[in-house]
């Protein structure tokens, strides 16, 4: 497609969900070279094979320093180097209310959704600055990262995080020419988010496609997004093209987060009970 991301090495966490292997696929054909992480290790390893000579596989529960750690390691030797680092594992977790709420379900949610984010900043920082040059930092968060009402409290409070430690990152990291931003996706059609619904893993794909037909045109540019949205958004934030782009939480979500939130949720849950109704 482009060499806008030409020999560039990236790290990619949680590579193996929609999100992480849409990006994975687009980076490789903008010329990046690929370090795809996962916890699924036989998948992880016959995906990153299928995706050729400029991707490798490492195993990393990114809920562990020592992993995030190592993980920068083995791309430093693999590749040489490290360019970009994606903190792009997640999980909806806990689904818990305010008035339902365990400390054990929510330290897990924050373990993986935020913490993470910290120690990828953290070990890919510090292989930034023993390099010189700088570097490019990317992170997952979500519209439940700037509004409540998306999502459940303890995802909603830990992509609120994220968007703490982008700012803190890009007081702290500037001055080594290191930049922190983050997409914040709407609702994209994934497993993880026909999960989220509480829909079959096998009948994950049919659930997207019936949310797409029947809320689809309520949505502001008439559809919900797809893995392919996010991952150009982070081509952008890990190209020379975001060199002046610094602290940033982009909304990627067809202009909801613009818009009154109104009766989504209501709306969605009717379209899971037709569904599962047929």
């Amino acid at each position: 497609m482009s060499e806008l991301l030409k020999g560039k090495v990236t790290v990619i966490t949680g590579a193996l969900g929609g999100l992480g292997s849409a990006t994975a696929r687009t980076f490789l054909s903008h010329g990046a070279k690929v370090v795809v992480a996962d916890v699924q290790d036989k998948r992880g390893a016959e995906f990153a094979e299928c995706l050729g000579e400029n991707a490798h596989y490492v195993s990393a529960d990114v809920s562990q320093e020592a992993d995030i750690k190592n993980l920068v390691a083995e791309a430093v030797k693999k590749f040489g180097k490290l360019d970009v680092f994606f903190n792009n594992a997640g999980v909806i977790g806990d689904g818990g209310t305010f008035l339902e709420i365990g400390t054990d379900g929510y330290d897990a949610v924050q373990a993986i959704n935020a913490r993470s984010v910290l120690l990828g900043h953290k070990h890919a920082a510090l292989q930034f600055i023993a390099q010189g040059g700088g570097g490019s930092i990317i992170s997952t968060s979500s519209v439940a990262g700037l509004q409540g009402g998306w999502s459940t409290v303890s995802y909603t409070a830990s992509k609120h995080t994220i968007a703490g430690l982008v700012h803190q990152a890009a007081y702290e990291l500037g001055q080594y020419g290191i930049r922190s931003n983050a997409i914040a996706p709407g609702v994209v059609m994934t497993d993880i988010q026909s999960r989220a619904f509480d829909v079959p893993l096998e009948r994950a794909r049919e659930f997207n496609d019936y949310i797409q037909e029947q809320l689809g045109a309520k949505q502001g540019l008439k559809r919900f997004g797809v893995p392919q949205d996010i991952a150009n958004a982070a081509v952008y934030f890990a190209s020379d093209l975001s060199l002046y782009v610094n602290g940033v939480v982009m909304p990627v979500d067809g202009g909801a987060f613009a818009m009154t939130h109104n009766t989504f949720l209501e709306d969605i849950v009717g379209v899971r009970e037709s569904f599962l109704a047929q």
